[in-house]
């Protein structure tokens, strides 16, 4: 069974806000940073999250308005930008006519991973000492497998192979997961989700760090970053979803 991508990572909707974040270069990579200081909050300086965005990359404000999001919670967040400035244009969203494959042939899990590697290593010569992961569609899980990260959380996961990839986490992984999981996911279906259930333990037995996986009913793939808030069951579960992933990060990293 293959979580790849599917239609709906190529659909939602732009949100409306401020973003308070700044850009840096941290080893050679564009960030988007979010500081809880920019918030008027403290925070603990040796840790920090590495957001890893959906298609859209960090120059969607969808993204940045979560990374706010999370430096608002005291969180140090950075949202990196493994496509090099060139993630899918948010103009074509909801479109057929953009070209999946040639966008997704020049960004290979070899050279995304690099980025984010690159990242890292600059981040632990500035001090910081732990990090969590959370990943949007695609991201945080082979980081977790190797132990590069403390804590994980994936919303609607994608580009998973089911369930090889879950059962090397929970032989491998010493980090926490969460996965928040949606009715409507042809990525990561309800077979997909049941898979997890049975491989880490409903209640997380099988996987002594800690496993959770929520549902959130009448959602798609994608709500918990494009989610059409104007719909109160979908902007419940994208405020409920954000809730669940600080709440995971702040208590495991």
């Amino acid at each position: 069974m293959s979580s790849g991508f599917c239609d709906d990572c190529f659909k939602g909707v732009t949100h409306e806000g401020t973003v308070k974040g700044k850009w840096e270069q941290i080893g050679g990579i564009d960030c988007y940073v979010g500081i809880p200081s920019d918030h008027g909050i403290e925070y603990p300086k040796d840790k920090a999250l590495l957001f890893l965005a959906d298609v859209y990359g960090m120059q969607f404000v969808n993204n940045q308005l979560l990374v706010d999001g999370f430096a608002a919670n005291g969180i140090l967040t950075y949202g990196i930008d493994f496509f090099f400035g060139d993630p899918t244009p948010a103009d074509t969203m909801n479109q057929g006519a953009f070209d999946r494959e040639a966008w997704r042939d020049r960004h290979p899990y070899e050279r995304t991973r690099a980025a984010i590697d690159d990242v890292i290593k600059a981040l632990k010569e500035k001090g910081i000492t732990a990090f969590g992961g959370i990943g949007y569609c695609f991201g945080a899980v082979p980081l977790a497998i190797e132990n590069v990260i403390k804590a994980t959380v994936v919303a609607h996961p994608s580009r998973l192979q089911i369930p090889q990839d879950l059962e090397k986490y929970r032989a491998q992984s010493k980090a926490p997961f969460l996965i928040i999981s949606c009715e409507f996911d042809p990525a990561f279906p309800i077979e997909a989700q049941g898979k997890a259930d049975e491989i880490f333990g409903a209640d997380g037995k099988n996987f002594a760090p800690g496993y959770q996986r929520t549902y959130w009913e009448g959602c798609r793939h994608g709500f918990a970053v494009r989610g059409d808030v104007s719909d109160p069951i979908v902007k419940k579960a994208k405020e409920g979803a954000f809730k669940e992933s600080v709440d995971w990060i702040k208590k495991y990293l």
